[in-house]
């Protein structure tokens, strides 16, 4: 009950003077917080960071500096007004620090789980309602409670107390595991084009899962369990593994093989299972393929190490094009043919290198069908918009040569029924 008892004797201390000061004191503090912010950050947020918030105040940094400019000034104060409205603010400030960190570690680890927003809520809830136990001195009371409910983990004496701050230890830790593989991530991958970012990457996701385990060693050491009460645990979770847990685990296996084999990078043009577009993630469980439409698809890792996949930027970005086009019998292919191909080595996205080439493929009951093949080397723009240009660019040419395109043509053949005999008069 001694916080409560502070609590008590510094509002009685609690007088208007004092109060102006110290409410002045805690606006110039948050003032001085929210400035060194933003000469700190600059006109823009930088991304993905978690010092930084969009709005300024919702990042780790305002609240921790409001935090340190606040006991600044209860220390500066302590000898010449009674302190009351700071001993309250303070610890008010470095529960919001603990809030916004995990807030904002869970967002730069997790950006596109949906999970987050809803932990973000429960930590709050659980960091607000310590702080208002340990105010009423209600917390001393629940951890001498909890303290005496004792369990035996192979052979040892545990206690809900001990196993509470084990939680804590354990979570603390990941979330300092997640700020770090956060930001050796974000350095990796900074300012990073071409094939190195795959080789990156899997640096990446291999840094952050070896800091998770070595955080939870090290998170459950510091709360007092031992090692060898783990090795139950540690069978149960094989046996899932081998079982239950199989397709998750060979996903997460393939993702790195994905990565460490390099045959599939971000940025290439794929398509797995009848669909096409470009890689633009591959997380540890999954890979991200957006489709010149927008769409996006979300392919599990061992999908693409076991079934038959379609690179077109594996060894080469260009990617072959082919259009054909009907002209009636009796024309000079000897003259069009050329002409053709003259044409459609002058639109813009078709390469000169490799030229392209024209053939006579079939003989059709209406035309000659000739088959014009171009290459074009940025497929993400599209391919049917080079077929289009280079279409019209035929029609064109056809059309000024004045070759026939022919139409289908049908001869109909048919007797004429006798007429009956006239009747006679």
């Amino acid at each position: 009950m001694q916080n409560l008892a502070s609590l008590q004797q510094a509002l009685r201390e609690l007088t208007l003077s004092g109060a102006l000061v110290e409410v002045a004191m805690l606006v110039a503090s948050l003032a001085v917080a929210y400035a060194g912010v933003w000469l700190a950050r600059g006109p823009q947020r930088p991304a993905h960071s978690i010092w930084y918030g969009a709005r300024i105040f919702d990042g780790v940094f305002f609240p921790t500096l409001a935090l340190l400019v606040g006991l600044a000034a209860r220390w500066a104060l302590k000898d010449l007004v009674p302190i009351s409205l700071l001993k309250l603010a303070i610890p008010i400030l470095a529960s919001l620090v603990l809030i916004r960190v995990s807030a904002q570690v869970l967002h730069t680890a997790f950006p596109s789980s949906a999970l987050v927003r809803r932990l973000e809520r429960t930590v709050s809830w659980l960091v607000w309602g310590c702080l208002v136990l340990w105010l009423t001195g209600a917390l001393p009371l629940l951890v001498e409670e909890l303290g005496q409910v004792h369990w035996r983990i192979g052979g040892v004496d545990v206690s809900l107390l001990e196993l509470i701050q084990g939680v804590l230890s354990a979570i603390a830790v990941l979330l300092l595991v997640l700020w770090i593989s956060a930001a050796i991530e974000s350095r990796l991958l900074k300012d990073v084009v071409g094939s190195d970012i795959s080789a990156r990457k899997i640096a990446a996701n291999g840094m952050r899962a070896l800091l998770l385990v070595v955080g939870m060693l090290v998170a459950l050491s510091a709360a007092g369990i031992p090692m060898s009460a783990l090795s139950v645990m540690g069978g149960a979770i094989g046996v899932g593994v081998g079982l239950g847990l199989q397709k998750l685990a060979a996903n997460y296996v393939s993702g790195f093989v994905i990565l460490a084999e390099r045959s599939l990078r971000i940025g290439d043009l794929v398509k797995v299972d009848n669909f096409e577009g470009h890689v633009t993630d591959i997380k540890t469980r999954y890979t991200v393929i957006r489709a010149l439409s927008g769409r996006e698809s979300i392919v599990p890792n061992e999908m693409l190490i076991t079934q038959r996949v379609e690179n077109s930027s594996l060894a080469d970005r260009n990617v072959l094009v082919t259009t054909s086009v009907t002209v009636a019998y009796g024309t000079d292919l000897g003259m069009l043919m050329p002409r053709l191909v003259q044409a459609t080595q002058a639109v813009p996205r078709v390469l000169s290198d490799p030229a392209p080439g024209i053939q006579l493929s079939a003989f059709l009951a209406d035309g000659l069908e000739l088959t014009l093949l171009f290459w074009i080397a940025d497929p993400e723009n599209g391919q049917g918009s080079a077929k289009s240009a280079v279409n019209l660019t035929l029609l064109a040419t056809i059309q000024a040569a004045g070759v026939e395109i022919p139409f289908p043509q049908r001869v109909l053949r048919g007797t004429l029924a006798p007429q009956p005999p006239a009747a006679s008069a």
